[in-house]
């Protein structure tokens, strides 16, 4: 006898929504949740598998017996299953046992599931995301951290590995735990937002977490939704803003996985040359299905709403947008204008963000991880675009380790690999990305792809990091940069913090903090980020000298600064034009002693009237060897006063 009573979430509109595309609110409907029927407690179930001979709810209450708790199709021809089983509790394990058209039974996690085991098995829980926010405050004015005119400054970070208990290295800490060294280390170092690499239930420690079964559940590794969501609470508290990594863009061939749920390509595109993904061996979600799409658009708001993220760094873009990603000829068929753009992955990006926008306005971010020149990405849905808010900015990446690589001796010939950024920056609302793919797969970590002995690879990477933080657009650091990590990162062990105890460690360390509160004090640098307006070369050329000499503006007239960039190892005595009426002072070095830098003074050592660079006049500069300095326009005495602030945080 069936022990399951029927019971539905759904209303009639709720399944048309689902059924068309535009349902956005699905985990309060499908899965697991805790009910009341006719005075008893327990768990109403539902699951969508349209093309299963039967349905049935397994776990640890009946023995993963498929007999016994099998769920009821529903009349409307949604191929939704549901029911209601009195007596269940939080933390029951369960999974549905899906009868295949051929007879087969798949044993599949709940693909709303809040909650996975953490093992081979990986059954679903009942779980809750209830939880006492203290973050008011935060989601009351956190569109002012959120939006473009702001500055954003992300620390990129692998839970896993950023830190883990000292005595048990093997072992991960609780996200609470985290939370403790976490908070206060962002704080102190000035960063706006942190970006979780992804947080959503994954099996296989080696995907770093973008291989995932489980999009609704927190990873269980580092403890329960409630801890993670304390995590992120935590983050609001003190002022930072949290961005997760969200994987649409495909998933693995887990047997509890979405793949052949209902024994069909049910989440995935039937035709391989759609549906495989053959770098990644793992399966692409069928855009062009409007249940597949509810699915995905919900599982982004849920992200925003239940755990209130600020952002989605959403991965693998470019694979979703072009049909021949990694295929060769003949394994890939173009659209129907003959193109190789994915026209379904296209509408559906722009369905997501368009939603997501609407529904949180710009108290959040998406951010595009895109490699190609796909037009638009960043430009409004109504207006041709794909909607993101931002997009990685990939080529600037490129262009900038492959100079900094070069030995200075032979920069000469590459000296437009730093100034041809300028020439699309303005495309795009650009985040520059020194992220974790750069420290992996025998890349070296930053510190070892600068060229010299150490005091000059630490000389780089110190005007790296100028050039970066006074580059237009949003910035991103992989942790461990900012102190000079040796090693590549290693997903199996914590960063290597014992090197701050060497000052040359400890000295990029606090260059970056100093970066990142000039970044955000300094509206020059931020108020036209995404402006052109923001932005002018005074000297891109010079390449006998590898100098590099520009302005970043704000929207007040008085709010300017000039970046110079010295990128030989000598000291340079460099004229530099200036406009009559204007003054400048020294405000930041990268060689200073506090940053275990050759502690050079960058003088002004004379003042000419007389044109110089199609300027009026010019100022002639000492600039420390392998360096970068940020001077600022005096034209008020209250710059000073804010410039005692800045070195005092």
């Amino acid at each position: 006898m069936n022990s399951v009573k029927t019971y539905t979430l759904f209303t009639d509109h709720d399944v048309y929504l689902f059924k068309e595309g535009k349902h956005y609110k699905l985990y309060d409907k499908f899965g697991a949740h805790s009910v009341e029927k006719d005075g008893v407690q327990g768990v109403y179930f539902s699951v969508w598998a349209p093309n299963a001979k039967k349905v049935s709810v397994i776990g640890n209450f009946n023995n993963w017996n498929h007999k016994d708790h099998i769920l009821y199709p529903r009349w409307d021809g949604s191929g939704i299953w549901e029911g209601f089983i009195a007596e269940l509790t939080w933390g029951t394990l369960y999974k549905y046992a899906i009868e295949t058209a051929y007879g087969e039974i798949l044993e599949k996690s709940d693909p709303y599931a809040l909650s996975w085991e953490q093992n081979i098995q990986a059954a679903s829980l009942v779980s809750t995301t209830w939880y006492e926010w203290s973050d008011k405050e935060w989601m009351n004015s956190r569109w002012e951290v959120n939006r473009l005119e702001s500055p954003i400054s992300v620390y990129e970070i692998h839970l896993g590995s950023w830190v883990r208990e000292e005595d048990s290295p093997d072992k991960f800490l609780n996200y609470r735990d985290i939370a403790k060294k976490l908070v206060p280390y962002l704080k102190e170092m000035g960063f706006t937002h942190v970006e979780f690499m992804p947080v959503m239930e994954f099996p296989y420690d080696p995907s770093w977490g973008y291989q995932i079964t489980g999009f609704y559940a927190a990873t269980s590794r580092f403890g329960s939704p409630q801890d993670l969501m304390y995590l992120i609470d935590e983050l609001h508290r003190n002022g930072i803003g949290v961005i997760l990594d969200w994987v649409p863009s495909h998933f693995p061939g887990d047997a509890n996985g979405l793949y052949k749920f209902d024994g069909s390509s049910l989440y995935e595109h039937e035709d391989p040359k759609k549906g495989f993904h053959p770098d990644w061996k793992s399966y692409i979600f069928n855009y062009g299905r409007n249940e597949v799409k509810s699915f995905l658009i919900s599982n982004a708001m849920f992200w925003l709403e239940r755990y209130h993220a600020d952002g989605l760094r959403v991965d693998a873009v470019t694979s979703m947008l072009h049909l021949d990603y990694s295929r060769n000829e003949g394994e890939w068929e173009p659209n129907q204008y003959g193109g190789n753009v994915n026209l379904e992955a296209k509408a559906f990006l722009q369905e997501f963000n368009t939603a997501v926008y609407k529904e949180f306005g710009n108290n959040i971010i998406t951010i595009a991880e895109e490699s190609s020149d796909f037009p638009l990405l960043t430009k409004p849905v109504h207006n041709g675009g794909v909607g993101f808010g931002m997009k990685w900015m990939m080529g600037w990446m490129h262009d900038t380790l492959d100079y900094f690589k070069l030995d200075p001796i032979h920069r000469k010939g590459s000296h437009h690999k730093l100034t041809f950024a300028s020439m699309y920056m303005y495309n795009e609302n650009y985040m520059m990305p020194l992220s974790h793919d750069e420290v992996v797969h025998g890349k070296s970590s930053l510190i070892y792809k600068m060229p010299g002995d150490e005091w000059q690879k630490f000389a780089n990477l110190r005007t790296l990091y100028v050039y970066m933080y006074t580059h237009p657009g949003a910035k991103l650091l992989f942790m461990g940069d900012e102190f000079g990590q040796t090693s590549e990162w290693n997903f199996k062990q914590s960063l290597d913090w014992h090197l701050l105890q060497y000052p040359v460690h400890k000295g990029l360390q606090t260059l970056i903090k100093d970066l990142n509160h000039m970044y955000r004090y300094e509206p020059a640098f931020y108020e036209n980020q995404f402006n052109p307006k923001g932005f002018e070369w005074i000297e891109a050329d010079d390449q006998d000298n590898s100098v590099y000499v520009y302005l970043r503006k704000g929207k007040r007239r008085d709010d300017v600064c000039m970046v110079v960039l010295n990128l030989t190892p000598r000291i340079v005595e460099y004229k530099i034009g200036i406009n009559e009426g204007t003054h400048w002072e020294v405000v930041f070095n990268s060689d200073d002693e506090r940053y275990s830098g050759g502690g050079v003074d960058p003088e002004i050592l004379k003042e000419e009237h007389k044109e110089w660079m199609n300027r009026s006049k010019s100022i002639t500069l000492k600039l420390p060897p392998l360096a970068g300095l940020i001077l600022k326009q005096k034209r008020d005495k209250k710059y000073k006063l804010h410039r005692i602030k800045l070195h005092k945080k």
